[in-house]
């Protein structure tokens, strides 16, 4: 039978007796690698400087013994095995010496199969204990590794290896924790402002591929006392220390002007703009929640400033919030109780004078509030997704009460405003044209109002929405034109039937040659592209008779009237015969006269 080969090994033979240390040297030496000491002592010496797999060593020598050295050896090189010799007939030295650590036990005189068959074991020994030593010392890099790396994912973000809100919140707590009340903590919350207009039309890659770059653009313009850290979503953030508010304002300019230049995402160049929310401790918060609540305020107000700019948070920013929280908790019932109405504004034919249809606009009457204008609650209808229920529910009631006046004669058009979140449901064309449907008309007396903003920022879709809506009957129009985008070039691709021109351009029309000129461009422009020109916010003789000349097609504004409840506008068409205007003074004719 084939014998299994012993491992080469470092021994050190330790007796007094140099015949014993010569004998085992002769045994051991052509094996292994041996030195040899006189005493534990000296021992100690060697292995201080010096790695054995084995000790071998006499119990009883001059000055410290055998067994007191296993104590050395075990504290100072655990891989290392020791081995006892003795010759003592007792066996209270064995017992002690194993209670201690030894390995094992080799009694004089020596049986040389039996030395090399310990020496043997005791190598292997040691090999057994280094592998599991190394193995455990693997096992325990790896768990730090590991315990690392889930300690920098807990902090940092994925996509863009910036420190995550976590690190944040805990970051602020530790500095204001130490800060002892002093203005040494401050937060800028950095929001893209059409984030979800890039991800929706060009894809989740490229909206990733924007944040990582902001992200990068964020990191150079952050330094040592500015750190910058992805909050959530496309908000971000810079904790800065010990900066006063005009060097926060100037660190808030920085990161604006960082948007200006585009961003290269592929091959699509992304325009964004952002806005920023500013709190200071410990004026603003003596606490990281304090102090994040309130930039987000000021971030949220910064936003309903139209984006693109820096805000401070004030106890007035609170106020506002606190205001515009309970304005959506009461839009939320406004429904329900009965609270919105719809008002009809006329809209006059310039040819034959009469009222050839009307607006629907909704109001919002509170009880104890009275009433509350729609620039103040549309935009939170938009912002919370109410506006969708709210825009079915005015579609629904103008519907029935247009169809019960075409049934008294009356030839009239129902305009209605399309909200940008009708948009994002995929069964909007079923929705409307059922509504009209139950409501027993055609869908040709019926006028959907959508602004520039809402298509370009739908893309496609959108398009593809109003061309389904258009063929089914419907007819569309561009509300608001002139305050938006404003491409006259991009009209033709559009499936439009009409532009209306803000009141905004109508208002100085007679006054200001830039807006004269404008709307004399529009008018011509969309004339030639076939659509119908309607005018808004007339108000004076002097608007109406310009229009005239330009050939608009019709027009509405105070002049006419307001936006009124159904049952005066009902009293307005029985009592409405057209409008006089060929002469130099326009006037409305009842069917008194």
């Amino acid at each position: 039978m084939e014998e299994t080969a012993i491992p080469s090994a470092r021994v050190l033979i330790v007796d007094d007796e140099s015949s014993v240390r010569g004998l085992l040297l002769a045994i051991l030496g052509e094996k292994h690698d041996c030195s040899e000491a006189s005493s534990a002592e000296e021992a100690i010496t060697s292995l201080e400087k010096n790695t054995f797999d084995l000790v071998i060593s006499d119990v009883n020598m001059g000055g410290m013994s055998g067994i007191d050295l296993i104590d050395f050896v075990r504290g100072s090189s655990p891989d290392t095995v020791v081995m006892m010799i003795s010759g003592n007939k007792t066996i209270d030295s064995p017992i002690e010496a194993l209670r201690r650590g030894a390995f094992d036990f080799i009694r004089k005189p020596f049986d040389i199969d039996e030395v090399e068959i310990a020496v043997s074991r005791g190598i292997e020994h040691s090999a057994l204990r280094a592998s599991k030593r190394r193995h455990e010392s693997d096992l325990e890099e790896m768990i730090e590794e590991r315990t690392s790396r889930l300690n920098y994912l807990a902090y940092h973000d994925s996509l863009t290896g910036l420190s995550n809100r976590v690190f944040v919140e805990d970051s602020l707590a530790k500095t204001l924790s130490t800060a002892g009340g002093s203005p040494s903590a401050a937060v800028l919350l950095v929001s893209l402002d059409n984030y979800a207009a890039v991800r929706d039309t060009l894809g989740y890659s490229v909206g990733d591929g924007l944040i990582r770059e902001v992200a990068n653009r964020l990191a150079s313009v952050a330094n040592s006392s500015a750190r910058p850290a992805r909050f959530e979503g496309d908000e971000f953030a810079l904790m800065v220390d010990g900066h006063s508010q005009e060097e926060l304002a100037s660190l808030a300019e920085q990161v604006s002007h960082m948007f200006e230049s585009p961003f290269k995402i592929r091959e699509n160049e992304v325009y964004v703009s952002a806005s920023v929310g500013i709190s200071i401790s410990p004026g603003d918060g003596s606490d990281a929640a304090t102090l994040l609540k309130n930039a987000s305020a000021a971030l949220s107000h910064a936003r309903k400033l139209g984006g693109d700019n820096y805000q401070f948070y004030s106890a007035q920013i609170d106020a506002i919030v606190l205001r515009r929280v309970e304005l959506e908790n009461n839009l939320r019932h406004a429904l329900e109780r009965n609270e919105l109405d719809i008002f009809y504004q006329p809209k006059i034919d310039f040819v034959t004078g009469r009222i050839v249809g009307m607006e629907a606009l909704l109001r919002w009457e509170r009880s104890e509030l009275g009433q509350v204008t729609p620039d103040q609650f549309i935009s939170v209808a938009e912002e919370t997704g109410l506006i969708v229920a709210i825009s079915e529910w005015v579609l629904r009631t103008a519907c029935s009460q247009t169809k019960e006046w075409l049934g008294r004669g009356f030839d009239l058009q129902l305009a209605a405003n399309l909200s940008p979140r009708q948009f994002q449901q995929a069964d909007l064309v079923e929705r409307i044209l059922k509504i009209v449907d139950e409501a027993g008309l055609s869908p040709r007396c019926l006028n959907l109002e959508v602004t520039e903003g809402s298509i370009l920022n739908n893309g496609d879709p959108a398009i593809g929405i109003l061309r389904e809506l258009r063929e089914a009957g419907v007819s569309i129009s561009i509300d608001d034109f002139g305050t938006g985008y404003s491409s006259l070039g991009y009209l033709k691709n559009l499936p439009i039937d009409c532009l209306k021109i803000d009141k905004t351009f109508i208002m100085d029309v007679t006054e200001n040659p830039d807006d004269a000129a404008l709307v004399m461009a529009i008018m011509t422009l969309a004339h030639n592209l076939g659509l119908k020109v309607i005018a808004e916010g007339v108000e004076t003789e002097e608007q109406l008779k310009f229009l005239r000349l330009l050939k608009c097609d019709e027009w509405q504004g105070f002049l006419c009237s307001k936006a009124i409840p159904a049952v005066a506008f009902e009293a307005l068409l029985d009592g409405f015969v057209g409008v006089a205007g060929r002469g130099s003074k326009t006037s409305f004719v009842s069917k008194s006269v």
